[in-house]
């Protein structure tokens, strides 16, 4: 039996209460007091409190960057909320453990840990707890180079504080949100919210808090040019930090209070801070400041012209870098439910007070789950086999030191292979998320299907079967029409149709239906001599992440998506895709449109293209392997390119010289390729008219309106050689 004695589980109750008041400001008499809790709990063996005790201790111990004993108390702390059903209990463990792995090298499962705690802490209406997880998902995204997401985070935590009235949680998210000002070069933002943290921690007793405070002015101070003032607030954080334990603050200040040294000219100052901060990281397992020290000190000895060295801290910057950012990289592929859960989280919170909804709602996530896994599970496979070609095949080009046809042909094949997988996962999300719409223009249209055919015709010869067009004569010569979309509508059938055919022929068949006024109606047929597809999967094919066959045959391999791509754009058009098939004898799929009669336009001849030897680009650009194959293809074409590594540089750059093209990638460190962009078109820059091109992987770019107005065109990644070059001279034409 357990002892339940009032006057003990009172004084257990004060000793966990000061303990965690005292956090603030005395972390090593929180440690004591939660431990003479413990002690006092175990005695009573009282369940709950030995809980509460060790989620206490388990927190404080992940602050002094005990990280093996924090989470070895907060598993154990869930095996007694877990005993209980405290599902409160549970989050506050979950928490600590959050806090160890995105504190070391395993953001992702920091970002699992949290999301759980949220989900929690929102069915319980805990702003506290709330304000605390969402203000450490911000700096996991900014960790990831998401500061859009990171901004978010930090707004959301700022809202949950605000309800408890608690300055303490306010502040600690000002200390981040100065640092993503900065990098916007919105310094006198950044000092105003940083210098407004500082005067909240003085009144609230947070010396903790306070370093943090002080470390988020030193960086404005540097960035203002004024180093002596951020010494200081680098020391003064330093030694708060080395009092109350806080490693993780610690290690930050000493990579922080290298560059300052390094701005200031004092090298061998700074590279004894930044050995000292490779030395804490290693101690501590902190991957993100070992890598970032290593960056700095590769920076300085090529600043002394010491060759080896600087070759020695690059291979370690970028090893330790890409070792980290793989593993990231790969898990955020196995995230995707995760991500999708935490954008309903609010939603299904609310939905939880109704039981009959709940229900419901549970028996449609877990039909989803498993959707959403087996896709998974297909994404896995489809990008990591082609992944595996490229790198297997870079490394046999490099032994052998030769040009090999066959090897190259291999890896362009497994190369496009990963860009369509890749192309299918955009396409879908941004029709899933509705911002795809029609957009009609004349186009003549049996060149447009003839182009159609030829696309997919080497991909059906390659598997001896023929593609075939049927056209009724009947047709109109040009339609309005999107182009793009009634391409993709019949390329992912044509490839459907390839896939799953391995003898005969795939035909594509239109034939007029109806005749009106001033409008066809045409019906699109794609037919095939494959497999067939039994009846009742005829729905199911059509759904989100699903394919016909059982993923583990991985024959035919592709995303899963196509089908589920073509059903919503043929949604567009108000008309329906049908599917008719027989198993053994092969399958019709087919969708009406209704298409205006259009006016055939003159072929106009595409303006030759112009000479850009000699040519001058200003390359921003933060990835370095992407800048060396960038500044290749250029120097191909006889041009000479800078790098800039940040939008800051850039805009550096910019100012010193007039280029002849400016390319900027959108998400880099210091400032962002929208704020470069918008610094350089405005003010006295001698490129304020200078073409400037973004470069850039995201397809939601030249979706900001607030920035598109900067840039003459938006160019994707991986680079489309011709696009780039018919873009430059096009510039270079109007220029």
């Amino acid at each position: 039996m357990e002892s339940r004695s009032p006057s003990n589980i009172t004084a257990i109750s004060t000793l966990l209460d000061d303990a965690y008041a005292n956090r603030i400001h005395n972390l090593n008499y929180s440690v004591k007091l939660a431990n003479q809790a413990l002690a006092l709990s175990r005695a009573g063996n009282n369940t709950a409190l030995i809980g509460k005790s060790l989620n206490q201790l388990s927190l404080f111990y992940m602050i002094r960057g005990a990280y093996k004993r924090a989470v070895a108390m907060a598993k154990e702390a869930i095996e007694c909320f877990t005993e209980l059903g405290d599902e409160k209990g549970i989050a506050d463990a979950k928490y600590s453990i959050a806090g160890v792995y995105y504190k070391t090298d395993n953001y992702h499962l920091g970002l699992i840990h949290l999301f759980d705690c949220l989900a929690t802490y929102q069915k319980f209406n805990d702003y506290h707890n709330q304000a605390r997880a969402h203000k450490s998902l911000g700096t996991i995204y900014e960790y990831f180079g998401d500061p859009k997401n990171a901004l978010r985070s930090y707004e959301s935590a700022i809202t949950a504080a605000q309800k408890v009235n608690d300055h303490n949680l306010i502040s600690n998210v000002y200390n981040p949100l100065s640092g993503i000002y900065l990098k916007q070069n919105k310094v006198a933002k950044a000092m105003r919210v940083i210098e407004q943290s500082i005067s909240m921690k003085a009144k609230t007793g947070d010396i903790r808090g306070l370093a943090f405070a002080f470390y988020g002015r030193a960086k404005v101070h540097a960035h203002m040019g004024s180093f002596e003032e951020a010494e200081n607030d680098f020391k003064n954080a330093i030694e708060i930090h080395i009092n109350a334990g806080e490693k993780l603050g610690q290690g930050m200040a000493y990579h922080k209070m290298g560059a300052l040294y390094i701005a200031m000219g004092r090298y061998d100052r700074a590279k004894e801070m930044l050995k000292k901060g490779l030395e804490f990281s290693d101690r501590y397992n902190i991957a993100i400041i070992k890598f970032k020290c290593n960056y700095l000190l590769y920076q300085i000895s090529k600043l002394e012209n010491d060759v080896e060295k600087s070759l020695e801290y690059l291979e370690l910057y970028l090893h330790q870098k890409e070792a980290v950012i793989n593993t990231q990289t790969l898990k955020v592929i196995e995230n995707y439910e995760l991500i999708t859960r935490m954008e309903s989280m609010e939603q299904e919170a609310r939905l939880q007070k109704e039981k009959a909804a709940i229900v419901e709602k549970q028996e449609r996530a877990e039909q989803s789950a498993r959707m959403k896994q087996e896709f998974l599970s297909t994404m896995s496979h489809e990008i990591r086999t082609p992944l595996n070609a490229v790198t297997t095949i870079t490394s046999l080009i490099t032994e052998k030191e030769a040009y090999d046809d066959e090897l190259m042909e291999s890896l362009k094949y497994a190369s496009n292979s990963l860009l369509l997988v890749i192309n299918d996962i955009l396409d879908f999300t941004k029709l899933d998320t509705g911002k795809v719409e029609i957009e009609n223009k004349p186009c003549p249209f049996g060149s447009l299907l003839d182009r159609i055919i030829k696309t997919y015709k080497t991909l059906a010869h390659k598997k001896g079967i023929e593609l075939l067009l049927n056209i009724d004569p009947t047709l109109c010569d040009c339609y309005d029409l999107d182009e793009t979309k009634l391409s993709q509508i019949l390329g992912n059938l044509i490839s459907n149709a390839v896939k799953y055919t391995d003898s005969g022929s795939v035909t594509v068949s239109v034939k007029k239906t109806l005749a009106g006024t001033s409008a066809d109606t045409l019906c699109f047929s794609v037919t095939d001599t494959g497999t067939g597809i039994p009846e009742e999967f005829f729905e199911e094919i059509f759904e989100t992440f699903s394919q016909p066959k059982s993923i583990t045959t991985r024959k035919q391999g592709g995303s899963g998506l196509g089908l589920a791509i073509v059903k919503r754009l043929t949604a567009l058009y108000n008309s329906e895709v049908k599917v008719q098939s027989k198993l053994g004898e092969g399958s019709m799929f087919s969708f009406d449109l209704v298409l205006k009669r259009g006016n055939s336009t003159p072929v106009t001849t595409p303006p030759a293209q112009a000479d850009l030897k000699g040519k001058t680009v200003l390359l921003a650009e933060d990835n370095l392997i992407n800048a060396m194959v960038a500044r290749k293809l250029l120097s191909n074409w006889g041009m000479v390119s800078e790098h800039a590594l940040n939008g800051l540089q850039a805009v550096e750059k910019a100012q010193l010289k007039a280029f002849d093209f400016i390319l900027m990638d959108i998400h880099m460190p210091e400032m962002n390729g929208y704020d470069a962009a918008a610094t350089i078109r405005s003010g006295d820059n001698p490129n304020c008219q200078t073409p400037v091109f973004a470069l850039t992987a995201d397809i939601t770019a030249e979706n900001n309106d607030e920035y598109k107005g900067y840039f003459d065109g938006f160019l994707r990644k991986p680079i489309e050689i011709e696009r780039l070059h018919t873009a430059l001279s096009q510039a270079l034409a109007v220029k």
